[in-house]
């Protein structure tokens, strides 16, 4: 657990990273949509990556070549089916005022980020995910304009993320949940984690503080006396070359 006091005056972080799925949302909704729309074999492929067998990347278009369907379907699936933490429009707002940026980073399908964001009236955050084009009668195509430019592990390099907001306004904090969030953690000033990223970041050495909704979040990071800073091994552990 990091230090936290009873320090009222302005958060001593200077951006935000926080994950999409389980997190802003409280379901994985790329795996909501797996479910729904391709064979069960796509929970084999995510125990691979659980497993640290693959990378989010392989993990990633393994999955998505068994999706059948329109892409305005899932669209639809995804946007009337599951809603955004109620908490999270709110903290959204305080962080603006605080003069906080806020990044979502997402290492799932991505297409359904930006237009679940909208739907709930959040404006103001940079969304960062993976671009998937799913036409009919075609295989899905990828593209990752978030990946790392050597580094095929993930398809959106959270550490790069968290590397740059802290190089363009100054300390991070990241809040995530899932496996997916190893790396991102790694690198930041200060981890917000529950579900599985609690367990990962304790393997991993990583001071983080436990939280349910973002109302949490916004307390502690009023509160917090002294940032833990990053664990930011040299090289991510993640790493994989083509």
């Amino acid at each position: 657990m990091s230090p936290v006091g009873s320090n009222t005056s302005p958060p001593p972080v200077a951006a935000l990273v926080i994950d999409f799925d389980g997190t802003i949302v409280e379901q994985d909704v790329s795996e909501e949509i797996l479910q729904a729309f391709a064979p069960p074999a796509w929970w084999d492929i995510d125990l691979e990556f659980q497993r640290g067998e693959i990378g989010s990347r392989e993990c990633l278009t393994r999955q998505a070549a068994l999706l059948s369907g329109r892409r305005d379907d899932m669209l639809t699936f995804a946007t009337s089916q599951y809603t955004l933490d109620p908490t999270f429009a709110p903290f959204v707002r305080w962080a603006s005022e605080a003069g906080l940026p806020v990044t979502v980073a997402s290492d799932g399908l991505g297409f359904y980020v930006a237009p679940m964001l909208a739907a709930a009236g959040v404006e103001g955050v940079q969304v960062m995910t993976n671009e998937v084009t799913l036409e009919p009668g075609a295989p899905p195509s990828f593209a990752f304009p978030n990946g790392h430019p050597v580094c095929r592990g993930c398809g959106t390099c959270k550490m790069l993320i968290v590397l740059f907001e802290r190089q363009r306004h100054g300390p991070v904090a990241f809040i995530g949940e899932g496996h997916t969030d190893r790396y991102g953690a790694l690198y930041a000033d200060v981890v917000f984690a529950k579900k599985w990223l609690q367990q990962i970041a304790a393997d991993d050495g990583v001071p983080y503080i436990a939280w349910e909704t973002f109302d949490d979040v916004r307390g502690a990071l009023k509160r917090i006396d002294l940032l833990p800073g990053p664990v930011g091994p040299a090289k991510c552990p993640g790493w994989t070359e083509p």
